[in-house]
């Protein structure tokens, strides 16, 4: 399987080789090399498609693997989907029922990604939304940790400014607006950093290259709101829910400016790929004590232990899948 996911640091993840592997394809089970897309497809020209990345969790204590956040995910395909003039022609229970079964036939037991993708798929030149055949195409792949969470990252404020949403809507994961998340991403790994954090064209914080932020500033936690042209993230919002439920603290959503970053108390990038990942140093200038923040490192335990199953309190966010 060709697919791959790269983490923080430009590595390869961990990936699937067996050309048998199960994927989902336009109403049917079928096997990835059994799938073939035309070098004309109107999505690989253009941009015009939209994707959702859900994590699969294994246990090895309990012998069990956990889709995290599943119907939220496909929730949100829908509403991308809307936005992209889009026909998804399953419920998110049918599409929560297919990602189980194709989770089961691929047999997992470690922690996988499921990557749902709806694309225009018609075989024309020319830019446009409507009228346009659709397909949708879910596979999966192991992977482990995006991003070496232990030590904390290293990021840089990228040059490169985040796409507002009066040009292309931030409220959905649009294939082609991840040029803009790309771009950045390179030139912070380049420069030798870990991650970019982009700023709106107003000079406001908006996201990493595919991450929610978060800052610690005199005890009150703070992140971006959505009209800063942000993915309104669904591990984003868990965070949230966690800081004001097990930690007892409060989060505003707020303009952050740049320069706030540096005089923060701590900093973290959350995702479903990043989950939740601690910012040690920005622009060569270290975050507090340039250590992990104590309450960083304490989200990210009651985190890993709600994703995992291991708490029952957060037994709801999660469906087991065998």
């Amino acid at each position: 399987m060709s697919v791959h996911a790269t983490d923080l640091k430009g590595r390869v993840a961990k990936r699937p080789e067996h050309p048998n592997t199960w994927i989902f394809f336009d109403g049917e089970f079928a096997r990835y090399h059994d799938v073939h897309i035309g070098v004309m497809t109107h999505a690989l020209h253009y941009g015009t498609g939209t994707f959702e990345g859900i994590r699969a969790y294994w246990n090895p204590e309990k012998e069990q693997l956990y889709l995290l956040h599943g119907p939220a995910h496909f929730d949100r395909l829908h509403r991308s989907a809307k936005v992209l003039r889009m026909e998804l022609p399953y419920s998110t229970d049918e599409l929560i029922g297919v990602t189980l079964e194709l989770l089961r036939r691929n047999e997992y037991r470690t922690d996988t990604y499921v990557r749902p993708l709806v694309f225009k798929s018609v075989e024309q030149i020319g830019v446009l939304l409507h009228g346009l055949a659709d397909s949708l195409a879910i596979y999966t792949a192991p992977m482990g940790n995006y991003v070496e969470i232990d030590g904390g990252i290293r990021c840089m404020v990228s040059s490169w400014r985040r796409v507002p949403d009066s040009a292309l809507p931030a409220r959905a994961k649009v294939t082609g607006g991840y040029v803009n998340s790309a771009l950045a991403k390179s030139e912070a790994l380049e420069n030798g950093y870990d991650e970019a954090i982009v700023l709106s064209l107003e000079g406001h914080v908006s996201e990493g290259s595919a991450e929610n932020l978060f800052i610690l500033k005199e005890g009150v936690f703070a992140t971006p709101p959505v009209t800063d042209d942000i993915l309104e993230g669904i591990t984003r919002k868990l965070v949230i829910g966690l800081i004001r439920d097990e930690l007892n603290m409060p989060v505003v959503e707020r303009s952050i400016d740049r320069t706030e970053l540096y005089v923060s108390d701590e900093v973290f990038l959350c995702g479903t790929g990043a989950q939740v990942s601690p910012v040690v140093e920005i622009d060569r200038r270290r975050i507090a004590d340039g250590r992990v923040g104590e309450f960083t490192q304490e989200l990210q335990q009651i985190y890993f232990g709600a994703v995992r199953g291991d708490n029952p309190k957060y037994r709801d966010w999660s469906i087991p899948v065998y």
